[in-house]
């Protein structure tokens, strides 16, 4: 990495022509640091197809692409540390995920929500190459703190999106401020974060921002409170099982979920990795989630013979409670269960025998994690089997053209670097009316500010 003397340079080495994927290098004097470090899921599935053909180390990941080769960043690396921190936008694998390679003396920054959720989902999974951040001692910040990292002040601002603890930052520099959006939409459930954001970065007179644009096609005009209204619908109408297929870390939807449950004086039963985490997220003041021991709540333990250590705990504490339940429990009181299950929870189906009445609601999106990379063939035939109508209530997680260009027109910076889409070429024309510069980023080229 070559340093350019008392100027700014920006270096995208994931987030290019791709969903997801974020590293954001910023280089400022003799500062340097990443925003996000994510698993590009786009550059991973044009070679490998878990868990029968999975990478077995870092060599390989790096031979074809997937992971950049960065002198000075990564722990297999015996050179020197070259960067001075990293920051990370939220807890979706997409931008967090490849901090498992990251030195260990480089500081970790993170929203103390987004904290809470990677360490939940590192104890919950089986040690991986490609995610396993319990040995990171992570820095955790709130909106409102500023960061100091050698030349550069770091401000993080929270913002609304379908994971809770999503941050913005402004990084000011000593060429100005640059905004950084992360994953941000303003249709949530808290669209005033966004507008909080929104306000700050006007008001710093940013010379570049660096923004998403995920939904350049295929964009819907919907909100929570829609999708909300849509879910109590079709759940009042269900005369039995009431399938519902939603990221374990979407806690706007899953608040959704339970609250249309208890209105329909039914239950929300949830998997046993989203008690975990309910559990975890109850620690934060911030946040309003169902309490494990609601009556609303159940756990639903999967058909296994072997239980993982965190599991087996859960079930020993809950169980005294009545609040875990199997597949045959459930399947006798159907038409009183919202059951929160995902594609590779359907051999359940089996023993649950859904009657007639029943429904499968898929109510996600974006291909952030692994469980979420449906094979849609093989659902639909599973759905047939069961004579389970399908249907799609979601709101998207990140904002919508128009919006978008409203956003950047009220921000006004003098340059606009799109990253997490796959259509960026497509962005520059709808925004060539704005004030800022569209420039279009190749991976791993430097951009002087």
């Amino acid at each position: 990495m070559c340093m350019v003397k008392n100027r700014t340079v920006l270096t995208f080495y994931g987030g290019v022509n791709e969903i997801g994927g974020n590293k954001i290098m910023l280089q400022d004097k003799d500062t340097r640091v990443f925003f996000d470090f994510g698993m590009s899921f786009t550059m991973r599935k044009q070679f490998y197809s878990p868990p029968f053909l999975s990478p077995k180390s870092e060599n390989s990941l790096q031979e074809l692409g997937i992971l950049p080769r960065i002198k000075g960043v990564y722990k297999f690396d015996p050179a020197p540390a070259e960067v001075d921190a990293v920051f990370i936008s939220h807890g979706h694998l997409d931008h967090s995920a490849y901090l498992s390679f990251i030195k260990r003396e480089i500081p970790i920054y993170c929203g103390e929500t987004t904290q809470i959720i990677l360490r939940s989902l590192s104890e919950i999974r089986r040690p991986d190459l490609e995610f396993n951040v319990l040995d990171i001692e992570f820095k955790p910040f709130r909106t409102g703190r500023k960061i100091r990292v050698g030349s550069l002040e770091v401000e993080p601002f929270h913002v609304d999106h379908s994971v809770p603890g999503a941050y913005g930052f402004l990084i000011h520099t000593s060429n100005g401020t640059v905004v950084y959006t992360g994953d941000f939409r303003d249709h949530g459930a808290k669209p005033e974060m966004t507008r909080d954001f929104v306000e700050h970065a006007r008001n710093s007179d940013p010379v570049a921002v660096v923004t998403e644009a995920t939904n350049m096609t295929g964009a819907t005009v919907s909100s929570e409170a829609e999708v909300e209204s849509k879910l109590d619908w079709i759940v009042a109408a269900a005369d039995g099982i009431v399938l519902a297929e939603f990221s374990y870390s979407d806690v706007d939807r899953l608040n959704s979920f339970f609250h249309i449950a208890k209105r329909n004086q039914r239950c929300l039963a949830i998997s046993l990795k989203q008690a975990h985490l309910l559990e975890a997220l109850r620690m934060d003041k911030g946040l309003t989630v169902p309490a494990l021991d609601d009556e609303g709540v159940l756990i639903f333990r999967k058909s296994k013979k072997r239980f993982d250590r965190w599991e087996s705990q859960l079930i020993e504490k809950y169980s005294g409670q009545g609040k875990i339940f199997d597949v045959f429990e459930v399947s006798k009181q159907q038409c009183k269960v919202v059951l929160a299950v995902s594609f590779y929870d359907f051999e359940e189906l089996i023993q649950l025998k859904p009657v007639a009445g029943s429904c499968y609601v898929l109510s996600a999106s974006e291909p952030f994690n692994e469980e979420m990379e449906l094979d849609y063939e093989r659902l639909v035939n599973w759905l047939r089997h069961y004579g389970l109508p399908q249907y799609h209530a979601h709101v998207s997680g990140h904002i919508m053209p128009l919006r978008l260009k409203k956003t950047l027109k009220e921000i006004n910076s003098t340059r606009i670097f799109p990253v997490h889409t796959e259509n960026a070429d497509l962005f520059a024309k709808f925004m060539r009316d704005l004030r800022g510069h569209v420039t279009l980023v190749e991976r791993g080229k430097e951009y002087k500010l």
